[in-house]
């Protein structure tokens, strides 16, 4: 079975940057595509970005375009997430999952990620 191990979270003053990693156990094959999604407290989860299998495509959510940047290290098994001009609202545990680029209608649906890690926390004070 696949797994997922995110890391990179803490805490980090509005403003500041962070990167965020996930690692696979194993090759995950070109067609998959990687995604972020996050969970802020008391909140559902929301997609955050993903990048699909063959790094061609990427897909952002309108309050991170512009600071969030994914990218992929395919032979290193790696997606990453630089977070830049963090703010208060983009507190929240940060998980990673592995699954389909486009299903039901929708770019990385959570409902069609096959594979998910258990998360890294990012804090942003206000």
């Amino acid at each position: 079975q696949l797994q997922l191990v995110e890391s990179g979270g803490g805490l980090v003053q509005p403003g500041g940057s962070l990167r965020l990693s996930c690692v696979t156990s194993e090759f995950t094959q070109d067609y998959y595509a990687l995604a972020w999604f996050r969970q802020a407290p008391g909140k559902g989860r929301e997609g955050v970005s993903c990048i699909s299998g063959s790094a061609e495509n990427t897909n952002y959510a309108d309050s991170v375009k512009g600071r969030f940047t994914i990218s992929r290290d395919i032979a290193k098994n790696t997606v990453y997430l630089q977070m830049n001009s963090l703010k208060p609202e983009d507190t929240g545990v940060y998980y990673c999952a592995v699954g389909a680029w486009y299903c039901q209608g929708y770019v990385c649906h959570q409902g069609c990620m096959d594979y998910w890690g258990k998360g890294t926390l990012v804090t942003v004070p206000t």
